[in-house]
């Protein structure tokens, strides 16, 4: 199979679809990777390893596009890179495309098939391949959200971990999954009073094993969510359903009764926020201010730490880009109901449940999208 891995163009996204190790296993496969020149030169992977590894060396993105039956993108493609998406070409990536209806109309024009990172699953019904950026988006959560409770950044001016004799900085995360558990890990860490919020009770179970009386647990109501984020410095919002829109727990009238100072940290922007005052910001102007309330959305916030982020990816999407291109992209979902659950759109047909309801557009179950 020819598989192609373009430059990121995101603003600030410097993880790269294959590192070289993942190049070099594909070409012990037999297969053909083209990669775009630079690719990976944001991460310290330059051309010449990408060369040594068996790849070829590509000048354009539109090259890639036009000749790879696979392309492997790390973010969602982008208005430019859709246009040049065609039919019968795999696009395999995170598409996020609940909250994005422009991409999925896009996506859907292009008759290309599209198999979304975060809603390919496990036999435990786990999310494989969005852990790993979970597991760092939610460590990075309490990092940036530490930064911004500072006063020059428009927080409160409280050092999270307080010093002897001064309060510690309390923490609100709202969901115990990956990115709850990861971010709570780093708040204990560094001192911190914290709180999970959760409405599975054998999440909020695993996390009293683990944490025991260094954090509280609370069962999510709406009542819960108020009363911790009116006394919270800090709150992350870590709630997911998969391949869905996230659900709104923090509203506008919530953060308008908030202490001035108080820190947001929206790790769930990627499926459209799960605070109601959410938009999406960037790297380079990662925050803003609603209420004198600090809002910190940064969509892919993993490509801060683009090395670690790259390798961990690539780590997980390895077999899976293995599997559809040694057994061919149709055979591979067909075989694999896990991968199968990863189909978003094919062949002009969303076929994520989710992704139908939230923009109001008919679904096709995927298994029968591709016997079509």
């Amino acid at each position: 199979m020819k598989i192609g891995v373009p430059v990121e163009i995101k603003n600030n996204e410097f993880r790269v679809g294959l590192v070289p190790a993942g190049v070099r296993e594909l070409v012990r496969h037999g297969h053909s990777v083209m990669v775009e020149t630079n690719a990976g030169a944001g991460i310290g992977h330059l051309d010449s390893d990408y060369l040594a590894a068996g790849a070829e060396l590509v000048s354009t993105a539109a090259e890639i596009f036009a000749r790879a039956e696979m392309i492997i993108k790390v973010k969602e493609p982008q208005a430019i890179e859709r246009n040049m998406l065609r039919p019968g070409q795999t696009l395999f990536t995170y598409l996020h495309l609940a909250p994005d209806l422009a991409q999925t109309r896009d996506l859907v024009e292009s008759g290309s098939t599209c198999i979304a990172y975060e809603t390919v699953t496990d036999a435990l019904g786990r999310l494989p391949l969005l852990a790993p950026m979970s597991e760092v988006a939610g460590r990075m959560s309490i990092q940036a959200g530490a930064m911004c409770m500072e006063k020059s950044h428009g927080g409160r001016g409280i050092l999270l971990g307080g010093v002897p004799g001064v309060e510690q900085g309390q923490v609100l995360i709202l969901g115990g999954g990956v990115v709850g558990q990861n971010a709570a890990q780093i708040a204990v860490g560094m001192g911190a009073r914290v709180t999970v919020i959760d409405r599975s009770l054998e999440v909020l179970r695993r996390l009293d094993s683990q944490f025991g009386n260094r954090i509280q647990t609370l069962y999510s109501t709406h009542d819960a969510v108020q009363e911790m984020s009116m006394k919270a410095d800090l709150i992350i919002g870590a709630v997911l359903i998969p391949g869905a829109a996230a659900p709104k727990l923090i509203t506008a009238e919530m953060v308008r009764a908030m202490r001035a100072g108080t820190v947001l940290v929206d790790v769930a922007i990627d499926q459209g926020g799960c605070f109601e005052t959410s938009k999406a910001t960037t790297h380079a102007n990662p925050t803003y201010i609603v209420d004198e309330v600090v809002h910190y959305c940064v969509a892919n916030m993993p490509g801060a730490v683009a090395r670690t982020s790259a390798a961990a990816l690539n780590n997980a999407t390895l077999p899976y880009v293995l599997e559809l291109a040694d057994k061919g992209v149709k055979a591979a979902l067909l075989s694999n109901v896990h991968l199968l659950n990863g189909l978003n759109v094919c062949a002009g047909k969303v076929t994520n449940g989710h992704v139908g309801d939230a923009h109001s557009l008919a679904y096709v179950p995927p298994a029968e999208a591709l016997a079509a």
